[in-house]
């Protein structure tokens, strides 16, 4: 019976119930079946409105015939009540046992055996290296992983892949910032990790740069003016076109000031609990890219300005036109991104999808990407998604890295780790831990309350990051999601039986039919996450289930039940709840303690 899933099974048991009060009427293909609103009783309900018409009844009469013959033809619906269009169904007490009994023997119950639905490659982070990574790529990387993850569990074989910003004129601003005024500062004789030490000359470079051009505007140049002609943009552009051309003394000065950056980028990752399977460098495909823009000049997709700039025309897909090479030959950001989706292609020429994880803000770049692979005649382009995300603001609003004013990754970490310390500590529950175990436990808390906290919002809005809010042990939050788990361990502590034997019968109550329709829906959520690249379903979910098992822990007895039976079927109960909270989390890129 438990190979189909339960929909199917009521799906096929309606039709055969239609068939017999109506043999004169076809059997509907489809039928609307959806899990039951928590203020009615039932765990799945058939939405009637869509048979009305064929069946020519009002909804409520038609859903009370339905809903008797249901009950009449026994094995699948005990009981059922009908409001407006809707029949709500309260299955058999032997179908929930049957699919708890199987459940809970399955340690990947509702995850994926098999990767056969195809290869997935997923781009996140992808970080600039001329300064250390932000809150907004704390983000990017939680969404990327989780979104591997997900895909993952759901049978797809993933690769996950960044490129990395390793050249271009913001890289140059770092450099020559260094090489004026760093007196050979490195990150050994400052003590700063590499990439907050390139990150500080960033925002030198800047400040640097405003002083010029407020003092040319002084003069009586014009802003745009000011910006172009101001000496120390002129040198940073000056020094880009040295690298371009592979002058070693600038070569060298980038290979080393990336070096102190790729250092602590490792550093940053490791504490995130991030990986990636392939590195990919702007460094690297820009060539290529201005080989793919070449060709597409050949082939007349892409023309050439007076004063030798390369651009195409999007105006006909209601796009502007764009830039692919400079007027003096250097390459612009699309272009490395046509020669980096050229190359993932020719690494992965069996990929079905290629995932952008980047910011909103650059949703007209993808657009215009995309098209022009498709203009290239690269039949794969119409399999690239862009997995836009809203940015993420503080209180005091918009972080801006020249200016030095963004949270940095490391700093929010430590801090998150610190938070988890001080409330943990004050709750006075770890005195069966050892030190180390206990210094474990708060970065583990501190990593899912950030993680959380940022994976809850659907990745299409912006959202406001609250520290405090998120290791609130009682809000709607990673630890509050840990602390669940950690009363499931205890439950196991206490309890002398195994609970993987099979489940025995018992009879549901409204708290125990909640739990385990939650529980059943899992795979189905996990599959909804995955189809819309959104880790945001799956983290409520596993906060709704949490939910209702502490509802379920609240309202019967479990450990002091008389009834053997009994009490073996909700520790059953509570061992699959604790399973799935525990793959879901880890699905998510978070752990969960035993102890809290």
């Amino acid at each position: 019976m438990l190979d189909m899933n339960m929909e199917d099974l009521i799906a096929r048991a309606v039709r055969d119930c239609l068939r017999s009060l109506y043999p004169d009427q076809e059997a509907p293909d489809s039928l609307q079946i959806q899990p039951t609103r928590k203020e009615f009783e039932g765990e799945l309900t058939l939405v009637v409105f869509p048979l009305v018409k064929a069946y020519k009844q009002k909804p409520e009469q038609l859903g009370e015939g339905i809903g008797k013959a249901l009950v009449q033809a026994g094995g699948l619906v005990e009981s059922f009540n009908v409001v407006k269009g809707f029949l709500n169904l309260k299955l058999k007490s032997s179908l929930w046992c049957s699919f708890l009994a199987a459940a809970v023997q399955d340690e990947s119950f509702g995850l994926s055996r098999n990767t056969d639905k195809g290869l997935v490659v997923v781009e996140y982070s992808s970080p600039n290296t001329n300064k250390p990574l932000h809150l907004g790529h704390l983000r990017n990387n939680f969404l990327g992983y989780a979104v591997s993850e997900i895909l993952k569990a759901c049978g797809h074989d993933v690769r996950k892949v960044q490129i990395i910003n390793d050249r271009g004129i913001h890289i140059c601003k770092s450099m020559l910032a260094w090489q004026r005024y760093g007196n050979g500062e490195s990150p050994e004789s400052s003590g700063m990790k590499g990439d907050h030490l390139v990150g500080k000359y960033y925002v030198i470079f800047d400040k640097v740069y405003k002083e010029q051009v407020a003092k040319l505007m002084g003069q009586g140049l014009s802003e745009e003016q000011a910006a172009d002609e101001a000496e120390i943009m002129q040198a940073a552009r000056s020094m880009l076109k040295d690298w371009e051309e592979g002058k070693a003394e600038v070569v060298e000065l980038w290979k080393k000031m990336n070096s102190w950056v790729y250092e602590g980028f490792d550093a940053t990752y490791e504490r995130m609990g991030v990986d990636f399977d392939k590195l990919y460098y702007e460094s690297e495909t820009w060539l290529l890219g201005k080989q793919v823009v070449l060709d597409g000049m050949e082939k007349g997709v892409f023309y050439k300005r007076e004063d030798q700039s390369v651009w195409a025309d999007l105006s006909d897909e209601g796009m502007d036109e764009k830039l692919l090479l400079r007027k003096d030959g250097t390459a612009v950001y699309m272009t490395q991104d046509l020669g980096t989706a050229v190359q993932r292609q020719r690494d992965f020429p069996a990929v079905r999808k290629m995932v952008y994880t980047v910011g909103n803000e650059q949703e007209y770049h993808f657009k215009v990407l995309f098209a022009l692979l498709g203009r290239m005649g690269y039949s794969w382009a119409s399999d690239c998604h862009h997995l836009s995300y809203g940015m993420v603001e503080l209180p005091q609003g918009k972080m801006k890295s020249r200016e030095g004013t963004v949270v940095d990754a490391d700093e929010l970490m430590e801090g998150m780790a610190e938070s988890a310390r001080r409330i943990t500590e004050e709750l006075g529950k770890l005195d069966q831990l050892g030190e180390s175990e206990r210094e474990e436990l708060y970065e583990m808390i501190g990593m899912a309350a950030l993680k959380y906290f940022l994976l809850k919002v659907d990745p299409r809005k912006g959202m406001l990051f609250n520290p405090e809010e998120s290791i609130d042990f009682n809000g709607h939050t990673g630890p509050f999601i840990q602390y669940g788990y950690a009363r499931t361990c205890a439950l196991f502590r206490k309890y002398a039986a195994p609970v993987s034997k099979v489940a025995l019968p018992a009879s549901p109550g409204p708290a125990e039919r909640r739990l385990l329709l939650k529980l059943y829906l899992f795979p189905k959520t996990l599959q909804e996450s995955a189809e819309a690249y959104n880790p945001a379903i799956l983290a409520n979910y596993i906060y709704e289930l949490v939910k209702d098992f502490n509802s379920f822990y609240q309202q019967v007895p479990i450990l002091q039940c008389d009834e053997e039976l009994v009490r073996d079927f909700r520790m059953q109960l509570t061992a699959l709840s604790s399973q799935v909270v525990k793959n879901g989390m880890r699905i998510l890129g978070m752990d969960v303690p035993e102890r809290m």
